[in-house]
Formats: C-alpha cells, sequence, structure tokens
C-alpha cells in the first residue's frame, strides 16, 4: 500500500543572514523526483553576492555567539532538537521526494538529525579541558576549547539533512557559525528544516544556507570571512576542495569502497544478509556501502546461496510505498556509472547471479535492480572504484592474509566489516586493515552516532571525526593558557 505523500512544485527561497530571500543571480535550480520524474521544486541557486551576504553574516553572529555560554548554547542545541522532533513526518515527506530513498529510511534520518542536538547539547558540557603540570612552580597551565569561527559545510546529496547535521550540530554547540551548501540535486529538506531553527531561537546568521553546483562550493572557500571547511563527498572533490582551501582548517569525509570480508569461520547467512543490507539500504548510495565483498574461497559456494536468497528479499519500487526497501538512485550520473561498472564486469567474465540493470518498466529510468556478482577479480571497476549502487560484487581469497592484502591494495579506507567467530581474526582484521572503522559481525552501513567516523591515515579518504564528542574536538581550537602567580595580585 503506497503511503501518502505531498507531490506538488514548491518554491523556496535562499536562507541567508536569518532571512529568506530571493537571491541576487538569475539562475533557478530545478528540483525533479528521482522517483517520478514530477518537477517539485524551484529555488534561486546561489550567486557570489550571497555567498558573501551570508558568510559576513555568519562572521557577525559569531562574534558575539563564541562568547554566549556553553550552557545557553547547549539548551538552544536542545530547542532545535525538540523543533526537529515536532516536523519529522514533514521533512522526511520532502526528503524522500527529492532524494528517492524510502519513507522509512528518511523517517530514521531526521530523528536521527534531532537525537544529534541533544547529544552534542550535552557534549558541548563535557568537553573538558587540563590543568598541566609546570616545571616553573609560579605558573599553571590551563588548557580549553575556543571556536574556530566560521565554517562552510558542502554536503552530498545522499543523506541530504542528517550530514550537514553532522556538522551543524556540534559546530552551533562549540560557538562557531555556518554556512552551508547542499547539493543542487537535493537542497529542499535542509531549507525547510531552517522553520524549526527559528522556530527554536537560534540567533540570526549563525546558519544561512546557500545551494548551487560545484562552483558555489569553491565560492564558499575562498571566501575570505570563511575560516574552515567540513566536507563529506568524493574523494576526487575533496581533493580539489583542500587544494584550494589552503592552510585552513578541514574536516574531511570522502569516498569508501568497503570491504565486507567473509572469514571461513563466518556465520555466513548473517553475513550475506548483513552484505544484502550494505547494497540496498539507500541504494547503496552510501559512502561505508557494502561496495566489494571478499570471501574466504572455503565458504563461497555457501555465501553465493545465501545471496541469492537475500536477493529475493528485495523490493524495488515506489519509494513512498511502505514494502519498498529499494528505491531508485538519485541522479543519472550514478546511474550511468552502475552501467559502466556492470558493462566491464560482464566483458572481463563476471557472472551476473541478479540484476544488473535498470527496470524498464518504472516511472523514471533511475531504477536499478539489486544486484549479485560473482566471479569478481581485482581489475574490475567494481573492485577499483566506489560503485555508490545496488551492487554485491564477489571476490574470493584462500586466507585471511591474502584477505586483507585485496582489501589494503584499494586507495580508500573508510570502513570495513568482517565477519568470524575467531576473536584472533577479529583482532587481527581490526588492527591491520587500513579503514578508519572495522565493525565485526555486522553491515558496515553499522553507524552510531557516539562513535567517531572518518578516513585513516595515509589513504584518499580524507581525515577528522565526524560523531560524538570527535567532532566538536575538530571544530574547536585547543587553547593554551599560561598563569605566572609571581606577577599577579
Amino acid at each position: 500500500m503506497a503511503a501518502t505523500a505531498t507531490r506538488r512544485t514548491v518554491d523556496l527561497k535562499l536562507y541567508i543572514g536569518g532571512e529568506w530571500v530571493d537571491g541576487s543571480g538569475d539562475e533557478v535550480i530545478e528540483i525533479r523526483s528521482p522517483a517520478t520524474g514530477e518537477h517539485i521544486g524551484n529555488l534561486p541557486k546561489a550567486a557570489p553576492d550571497d555567498v558573501r551576504r551570508a558568510a559576513e553574516a555568519a562572521r557577525d553572529a559569531q562574534r558575539e555567539w563564541r562568547n554566549v555560554g556553553p550552557w545557553q548554547r547547549a539548551e538552544i542545541c536542545h530547542r532545535i532538537g525538540d523543533e526537529l522532533e515536532k516536523r519529522v513526518d514533514e521533512l522526511a515527506n520532502v526528503q524522500t521526494l527529492e532524494q528517492g530513498k524510502p519513507l522509512a529510511e528518511s523517517v530514521a534520518d531526521i530523528k536521527e538529525a534531532a537525537e544529534l542536538y541533544h547529544l552534542h547539547a550535552e557534549d558541548m558540557l563535557r568537553l573538558y579541558g587540563e590543568t598541566l603540570p609546570s616545571r616553573d612552580p609560579n605558573k599553571r597551565i590551563l588548557t580549553f576549547h575556543r571556536p574556530v569561527g566560521v565554517w562552510g559545510v558542502i554536503t552530498p546529496w545522499n543523506f541530504p539533512f542528517l550530514i550537514p547535521t553532522e556538522l551543524l550540530a556540534p559546530g552551533l554547540a562549540t560557538g562557531n557559525a555556518l554556512v552551508v551548501k547542499p547539493p543542487a540535486h537535493t537542497p529542499m529538506t535542509v531549507l525547510k528544516a531552517m522553520e524549526a531553527f527559528e522556530a527554536a531561537g537560534l540567533p540570526k546568521g549563525l546558519v544561512s544556507v546557500v545551494p548551487g553546483d560545484g562552483d558555489v562550493g569553491e565560492m564558499i572557500v575562498r571566501e575570505p570571512a570563511v575560516e574552515a571547511i567540513g566536507f563529506v563527498g568524493s574523494s576526487a572533490t575533496g581533493a580539489k576542495i583542500q587544494a584550494t582551501a589552503g592552510l585552513k582548517r578541514t574536516i574531511m569525509e570522502c569516498s569508501g569502497n568497503g570491504p565486507v570480508i567473509v572469514c571461513p569461520d563466518a556465520n555466513v547467512s548473517e553475513a550475506a544478509k548483513a552484505a544484502a543490507f550494505g547494497a540496498y539500504f539507500c541504494a547503496g548510495q552510501v559512502c561505508c556501502a557494502t561496495e566489494r565483498v571478499l570471501v574466504h574461497d572455503s565458504v563461497h559456494d555457501e555465501f553465493v546461496e545465501a545471496s541469492v536468497r537475500e536477493a529475493g528479499s528485495v523490493v524495488l519500487g515506489d519509494p513512498f510505498d511502505e514494502s519498498t526497501n529499494l528505491g531508485p538512485l538519485n541522479n543519472e550520473p550514478v546511474a550511468a556509472k552502475m552501467d559502466r561498472h556492470m558493462a566491464d564486469a560482464v566483458g572481463k567474465g563476471a557472472d551476473v547471479l541478479a540484476g544488473g540493470k535498470r527496470r524498464a518498466d518504472m516511472p523514471t529510468d533511475l531504477y536499478y535492480e539489486y544486484t549479485l556478482v560473482d566471479r569478481v577479480s581485482e581489475d574490475m571497476l567494481l573492485n577499483r572504484e566506489e560503485s555508490f549502487g545496488p551492487v554485491v560484487p564477489i571476490i574470493t581469497g584462500s586466507s585471511d592474509e591474502e584477505l586483507l592484502e585485496i582489501a589494503n591494495r584499494d586507495p580508500l579506507g573508510l570502513q570495513a566489516a568482517v565477519f568470524t567467530s575467531n576473536l584472533r581474526s577479529a583482532f587481527f582484521f581490526m588492527e591491520n586493515l587500513e579503514c578508519g572503522q572495522v565493525i565485526v559481525n555486522d553491515t558496515t552501513d553499522y553507524w552510531d552516532i557516539n562513535m567517531p567516523f572518518g578516513g585513516a591515515g595515509g589513504k584518499n579518504t580524507g581525515w577528522g571525526r565526524i560523531g560524538g564528542k570527535y567532532t566538536l574536538m575538530d571544530m574547536t581550537d585547543l587553547r593554551t593558557g599560561v598563569i605566572d602567580f609571581s606577577k599577579t595580585r
């Protein structure tokens, strides 16, 4: 039974300095539903003057906000969380319209975003400094945290509101101001959510939203009033941003490529279920999606059999239908990438056991079938690149060491999953996989809002951490004060 959705065209404005404005440029962004192809929204594309005004408003507002006490900042963050909770259904509806993910996933996203404001409000109250011993008995050394200033926040289309929140909530809690560039594909949810910020009484200017393409992101990075950049997206875009940002503070959370590793002593059916979830959740458009599965050859046949069974439980369809657990891809470039990866795999001898193409009988051509591919080799694009689609590519190895080598040969290192019943194997992979997070006996899509999330050093996956107190630490300067009591009263 399909859920009711409000499917009408909405005209939106930019949100700059606490005001809804038309923008100073002539270009208009048209939003179409990936699920139906319907035209669902119009809004101005931010122009250079809009970015400048947003950054300057943020700078002016932050000068006062940084000196507001932590208890008062925490109170406002709690109020934002409360206001978002009142709007879960409304915001989830907007997000599914513009992004295409199943409505149940959107509801969970908005609820988690609200929870993040509550979490980081409390984290701020426990962001402690230290008193350090000094070699000079007349001196005391103190450390404490101060906000960096104005952050530019550039985020992707897969989680239109949750990912900005992962930087907005800790940024506001720690006394920063933020200028947000949501992607041109999915700007509506974060703009609509600004109504919750207004209702919560957030001081004007602390958050502005300036949608647009990559050129708007570049304006934000180059803007002198923007002192730091928080970016989530592809490694290629992250490298361009970092080159432009120079010595500005950055948090960079970039591409991932799995993997899921299935050891010979794994619970194979659970591993297959987790790999499938990591491929169909958000249509595989997640930086920590399954991407590739490295299976010990002794359990290969059992894993394939279990994975074929799991494929039968995936329902591709209308994201507003309660029975759907796989919606359309968000945009044509990601669908074309899936086409390219599948053509490469088939051309090099892989076996397609399920799916492998777009569904022709759907309202748009963005509905990609849940795809299971066996006999994948390391030279295939399914292994070498982040597919970002609903695909489970299976690669085999003959030992833990070989599986580790295959995993680590990839230039990306975000999050991996390992399935094993052996504690020694679990620690072997946790300590030796070149990934920021290693999840044992659960999906690569596992996420806890209180855990640090980010890439491993030496990989093309960025730095800094999103989640819990760790983001607050990255979004503040550790200030040191030294007092000489022999020269004070």
